[in-house]
Parts: C-alpha cells; structure tokens; sequence
C-alpha cells in the first residue's frame, strides 16, 4: 500500500507526514515514527518498521518535525517542548482516524522526543521502542561548550552545528529548557513498557544515556539491547531491530502467538 500524505496544519506552521491504516484486528493501535535530529520522516529504518506494521495489519504513520524534512519552520527555533507539541498534534489527527493507543518507534532526538511524551501521557501509549535515543543530549550539548561559547550562544542566540548530518543553527531557546528535561526526572515515575537499542560503538550518543535510564528507573517492563559494534545509525540492524519492535509491541496488545 502506498501511505497517504498527511499535512497537519496549526496556527504557526503545516506539519508533513504520511499515514498508512491498519488491515489487522488491533484497528485502534497505531505505531508512530519519530526521528532524530537534522534527519527527516524517510529513511531505512524507518522504511523497516513500517514494513513489520504492514506485515502485522497494524497503521504507521511518519511525520517530520517542524524545522525538518518537509515540514515548515526552521532549526534555529527548535524547542523540546515544541517537539512534544508536534507529537500531541499528531496524536490528534490519530485519534481522529480511530487510533486511540500508539507505539512510539524513537530515533536518537525522537527517543529523547518519544520517552518525555510518554512519560507525560502514559495512558495513551502502549510502548516505546528507543534506538540510540539522546536522553541527555540538552544537558550534554551545554556542558560540551566552553565558558565562552556558551557566554556567546546566549549573546547572539545562535549556535551552529556542523556534522556529518546536520549543518544549521540552534537557538539559545532550547538549552534554556534543559532543567525541563533532565534524564533522571524522567526516569522518575516512568511507567510505559520500553524496548531500547543501543549501539557500542555509538560516538554521538553515549551508550550511557540508556544505562543510566535503565539503572534508575523503577519500572519492571524497561528492557535494553546493546550491539557490540553499533553505530549511532543501527542501520546495520534495521531489520532486526524491526522485528523485535513488531514482537514488542505484539506481546503488549496480547498478539504475541499470532503473527510472531
């Protein structure tokens, strides 16, 4: 099936997405992807995790962030609370096709982006799947900074940003959210089933970003995978990780003997 092109559209910017319905039973589920920073909707991995929802009968929907892919904005006024805002919208426009449980799939940002959603909204998602996910990444992007980059990040309110990936800048907005969104509030009262993956040789986000949620949460139902010779990226597994969100997310909806 093709996905249909979805543009959502608040008061400040249209948001773009795709959105394939579910041909299974569980009708009222839904996995969301949500990427990383300076990347967009599209890609390998989640290019697999749709095909494990189609394979299963469930709805998958990709959006692109405000300030990525095809989505209006730009990167300067990137925001963690404007991620969670982007994500609330599309909740909306999901519940409006029927869906009212998701499955966060989150890459890097948006498994930092995805775990805060459901930590604040945790009757409404059955799980999250966590690649890499930046749970730390306001806090380590301010303390990578010396006394003065940070002293002119604040004066001129822009940083730039230049990686294999990414070339923009950010606003001194964003870090001034960092007491908003420490990695150990969130691992306070967690309570959403979460799947993580983890690349060893991740030199973007620190492996320690799931060791130490994994560590402090109390939560039973938080299980972390580590792959020796990871990248950031984990396209390597795409596949595997694909499969696993499928089981994951079938054992919660009680679909674990059908299609497994």
């Amino acid at each position: 099936m093709t996905p249909e092109p979805i543009t959502l559209s608040p008061s400040h910017a249209p948001l773009a997405g795709e959105y394939l319905p579910g041909q299974g039973p569980a009708r009222g589920f839904a996995v969301l992807w949500v990427h990383g920073f300076g990347s967009h909707r599209g890609g390998e991995k989640a290019a697999a995790v749709q095909r494990e929802c189609t394979r299963r009968g469930w709805a998958f929907a990709a959006f692109d962030f405000h300030g990525h892919g095809a989505s209006a904005g730009a990167m300067h006024e990137l925001r963690a609370t404007g991620l969670l805002a982007d994500l609330a919208l599309i909740r909306h426009f999901l519940a409006g096709r029927g869906h009212t449980q998701i499955g966060l799939v989150g890459s890097s940002m948006g498994g930092f982006a995805s775990a805060w959603f459901a930590h604040h909204h945790p009757d409404g998602v059955v799980g999250v799947a966590l690649l890499a996910p930046a749970l730390g990444f306001l806090g380590r992007r301010w303390d990578r900074l010396t006394p003065a980059e940070r002293q002119e990040w604040q004066r001129t309110g822009r940083l730039r940003v230049s990686n294999d990936w990414v070339d923009a800048e950010l606003g001194f907005g964003l870090i001034e959210e960092r007491d908003r969104f420490r990695p150990t509030d969130l691992a306070t009262g967690w309570r959403t089933p979460a799947l993580l993956f983890h690349g060893w040789a991740d030199d973007v986000v620190p492996t320690t970003d799931s060791l130490e949620f994994l560590q402090h949460v109390d939560f039973p139902r938080v299980e972390l995978r580590l792959f020796k010779d990871g990248d950031h990226r984990l396209t390597a597994y795409k596949d595997e990780i694909a499969a696993e969100v499928g089981r994951f997310f079938a054992r919660l909806l009680g679909e674990e003997g059908s299609r497994a």
